[in-house]
């Protein structure tokens, strides 16, 4: 398997976006980016969650660096390549194809 470091501007990933999972519970709104349970706010109105949620992210990506790598998987044979050419010195292959052919019509 081999990865690739792939050349981006900083434009490129100067924005995020993410899916926010917002929770009414007693007493107020629980507020999680999806998928990361770390970046979780409890705030008592929605608005105030939001706001809480976009500072405590902003804050902890304030000295990152977000890269993305590009995964290669390792390219594998085929499974039936190697039965390929298996009977190619068989004398009796030829008869074999030919009573194969007989049959199907």
């Amino acid at each position: 398997m081999t990865t690739n470091l792939l050349k981006h501007s900083a434009d490129n990933l100067s924005k995020l976006n993410y899916s926010v999972l917002i929770e009414e519970k007693e007493g107020g709104f629980q507020v999680t980016v999806w998928g990361l349970p770390e970046f979780q706010v409890f705030a008592k109105t929605r608005e105030d969650a939001l706001k809480n949620l976009h500072e405590l992210v902003n804050s902890r990506l304030q000295n990152v660096e977000i890269v993305t790598q590009e995964i290669e998987a390792p390219k594998s044979e085929h499974p039936w390549m190697k039965f390929a050419g298996k009977y190619k010195d068989d004398p009796q292959f030829d008869d074999m194809l030919a009573d194969i052919e007989a049959y199907r019509r």
